[in-house]
């Protein structure tokens, strides 16, 4: 009976292993993702600390790379240095990934103040040409979240862009894509986008950090139960004197 149970958990500690990997690859992809949207809307965002749950997660998905290969060489040859080695570490990750949930959880708090402190200045610095970063960023975030303005059109009025334009328009990436021959004429109000872009890049920046955040809690639970299963196949293995590893047999064949 005792044998079966710990067969079980090292099934289940090989199939875990192969979920390591793919969790791996997973967190890598979220913590890219991160980055590089983060880029696209760093002149909205000041602080750079931010990006700590991201670097953490890349960091973690490759640290699951060496996790997986230790533990299923371990699981296979039934090292109990080995297996005690793999808890360990994925003891040492989980700790790691609920820092990375407390973090997320305290930036994205501080998403909307950054994003209120920022975002005057950055439509202040606009100048309408291609070469200007604030300006590629500003059109960028126009057209990607369908807004013009920080609360609506109207904000336009007060930049220095519109004032010395003195066109009476606002920039072509306030205009709704299913209207031909848009200028950004504020003498035709229908043909812009109607909502201000704060209140978009505050929850386009809190859906990333979420996005961080829910995979931290979800590969930590996978790893609770690889060391659930690593700490079952060592105690079993220590007070089951009808066990024999594997190794031994094997090098008697």
């Amino acid at each position: 009976m005792g044998q079966c149970g710990i067969t079980s958990s090292k099934t289940v500690l090989v199939f875990l292993n192969l979920i390591f990997w793919a969790a791996a690859g997973i967190l890598c992809y979220i913590g890219a993702y991160v980055f590089i949207t983060y880029d696209d809307y760093d002149h909205f965002f000041e602080d750079v600390y931010t990006l700590i749950p991201a670097i953490i997660i890349i960091a973690v998905g490759t640290l699951l790379f060496i996790i997986g290969l230790i533990g299923c060489c371990a699981t296979i040859r039934e090292s109990s240095c080995g297996l005690a080695t793999f808890a360990a570490i994925l003891l040492l990750v989980f700790v790691t990934e609920c820092v990375v949930v407390v973090l997320g959880y305290t930036y994205r708090a501080k998403v909307e103040n950054e994003v209120n402190h920022s975002i005057q200045k950055v439509y202040n610095e606009y100048n309408g040409t291609n070469t200007d970063a604030p300006s590629r960023a500003i059109d960028y975030v126009q057209r990607q979240l369908h807004c013009c303005g920080i609360h609506n059109y109207s904000d336009w009025r007060n930049t220095h862009w519109f004032k010395e334009s003195k066109n009476n328009s606002v920039p072509v990436s306030c205009c709704q894509p299913s209207i031909i021959n848009c200028s950004g004429t504020l003498t035709r109000p229908a043909d812009l986008y109607q909502e201000g872009c704060e209140a978009l890049v505050v929850k386009k920046l809190k859906e990333i950090m979420m996005y961080v955040i829910w995979a931290a809690l979800t590969f930590a639970s996978i790893q609770m139960l690889g060391m659930l299963c690593a700490c079952v196949v060592l105690c079993r293995r220590g007070h089951d004197p009808a066990y024999e590893l594997l190794v031994t047999t094997n090098s008697y064949a």
